[in-house]
């Protein structure tokens, strides 16, 4: 069996997803896990879930065994959480994190599609991950940005300020390299009432 197959069953087994598998220089295997994720109902509060020491330490023991059983090679074994710049790969991804702000990465740059202040060879955004309906029906995905600085901590913004615009570019999956979750801390916490996928 390919080590692709063996490391999907075992996390899948253990009932955890596969988010990543590398294998590195030097014979580091390194698996990211997380919890399986299912679209809650409509108007219900999801409920946060992360993956802990313990999910990363049981993943690794069952890995172990089962690694060793088909002969696999490596010398070092590292199972981790995705962390807070998760990888989004599958549809399922942006359905899960949409709402959140991403940075993505196109494989090309706009060129003659930029329009306004975007620049023509611009690859990098980061925004507002939405979905979107066009006029066929279809739905596809749409990040919103601005380019406005973000007001400073403490800084006082007067209620009469216009707001700045805000910009939007469509994609599909083909035109994207990599669309990650943006890695934002915020030491003040979460606040009450807030909807948060999990």
């Amino acid at each position: 069996m390919a080590l692709q197959e063996i490391v999907e069953q075992t996390v899948s087994g253990l009932g955890y997803d596969l988010v990543e598998m590398e294998r590195s220089a030097g014979g580091l295997l390194r698996i990211t896990i997380d919890l399986p994720w299912t679209k809650p109902d409509v108007g219900a509060l999801a409920v946060e879930q992360f993956i802990n020491v313990e999910d990363c330490e049981k993943v690794n023991r069952q890995l172990q065994f089962a690694l060793e059983v088909d002969g696999i090679e490596y010398k070092r074994l590292e199972v981790s959480s995705p962390g807070i710049d998760r990888p989004l790969r599958h549809l399922q991804d942006f359905e899960r994190f949409e709402g959140q702000v991403i940075d993505i990465t196109l494989k090309a740059p706009m060129g003659a599609a930029a329009q306004g202040q975007v620049s023509a060879n611009r690859k990098k955004f980061r925004g507002t991950l939405e979905k979107v309906s066009g006029a066929d029906g279809a739905e596809g995905w749409q990040i919103v940005w601005s380019d406005a600085p973000e007001p400073k901590p403490g800084q006082k913004v007067s209620k009469k300020r216009v707001p700045p615009p805000l910009q939007a570019l469509g994609f599909t999956f083909d035109e994207l390299r990599e669309a990650r979750l943006a890695p934002i801390v915020s030491f003040k916490g979460r606040s009450a009432g807030t909807q948060v996928p999990q």
